[in-house]
């Protein structure tokens, strides 16, 4: 079963051709094998969270290849939208404001005050 075409497949990295991929790392690090902490380091990646910039090179997509599990692979147009999000997310905002109090009391206008006095009068 393991030497099936699906997980053959699987093996291989699905990104879109870019020139340069923006590679997160989205796992912890303990309890993953040497080989795969090696493959990590030399892709500059030492702490969960952090992205690095790569050139797609065949070494680079193998190295994807045997670390999928544990990273998150971006061409340049996913990264970019991605932080251009997080960036209106952060955005500052107008404040909110909030009254509790009843508004004050409108004055009416004269034209208005006037039409009100000549009704009362008759």
């Amino acid at each position: 079963m393991s030497g099936s075409a699906f997980n053959a497949f699987k093996s291989r990295v699905p990104v879109a051709w870019s020139p340069r991929l923006y590679i997160t790392l989205v796992r912890g690090l303990p309890g993953t094998r040497r080989l795969h902490r090696r493959t990590l380091e030399a892709m500059r990646l030492r702490r969960c969270h952090r992205t690095v910039e790569h050139r797609t090179t065949p070494s680079l997509l193998g190295m994807l290849t045997q670390v999928k599990r544990l990273v998150a692979v971006e061409t340049e147009e996913m990264y970019n939208v991605r932080k251009q999000a997080e960036a209106e997310r952060r955005a500052l905002r107008p404040p909110l404001v909030v009254s509790h109090r009843p508004p004050p009391p409108t004055p009416k206008p004269a034209a208005a005050a006037a039409e009100g006095a000549a009704a009362n009068a008759q």
